[in-house]
């Protein structure tokens, strides 16, 4: 029997809209991107919390099926060791998403954000880059930084609509097949 995809029951264009000049993009506002415990960033259903060693296995299906190089076991327990933000977006008992982040002085390196595949195009990366931009904003961030594979236009577009903007290039960064390697692209978001 085929998977079903996964249906996400909540509407995720609540989020404002904030006007930056020339564009929009719907992120929530400085104001607005506070701890998301009384629900107002996390929809009635989902819900948002720290990675555990015992839920890698989940998590490493999603890393697995959705990159040609995903991330090992190992990489992701080196960012739980080293304290960087691990953080896991569910729905009851389903994993659809999560983001690695890297706190550094006045600025968040994102590392990885991942959609499950099943649950692409319903706005649950912009909800994950909210709750990394409330996190970013607690913690007295002034910029976020990010690089992408050139060729991941879906990504670029959803970042580009949350208001990253891309500032250079790093030349053969990511792997692609053996002895070819793809350029990334280097965004940042100014808080």
């Amino acid at each position: 029997m085929p998977e079903q995809p996964i249906k996400i029951p909540v509407q995720l264009s609540r989020l404002p809209l904030h006007d930056h000049g020339t564009w929009q993009t719907q992120v929530a506002t400085p104001a607005q991107a506070l701890p998301p415990v009384n629900g107002e960033l996390i929809p009635q259903g989902l819900s948002i919390k720290p990675l555990l060693e015992a839920e890698l296995d989940a998590l490493l299906d999603i890393e697995q099926t959705t990159y040609s190089n995903p991330w090992t076991r190992g990489n992701f327990t080196d960012a739980l060791k080293h304290g960087n933000w691990c953080d896991l977006l569910w729905q009851d008992q389903t994993l659809l998403g999560y983001f690695v982040a890297m706190k550094g002085h006045q600025e968040v390196h994102l590392l990885n954000l991942t959609v499950h595949k099943d649950c692409r195009s319903q706005g649950l990366g912009l909800l994950l880059l909210n709750v990394l931009l409330s996190k970013s904003l607690q913690e007295k961030a002034q910029w976020i930084w990010l690089e992408v594979r050139v060729s991941n236009v879906r990504a670029i577009a959803v970042y580009e609509r949350f208001g990253f903007r891309a500032v250079g290039e790093r030349k053969n960064y990511y792997p692609l097949a053996p002895g070819v390697r793809e350029n990334a692209m280097i965004m940042s978001l100014r808080l």
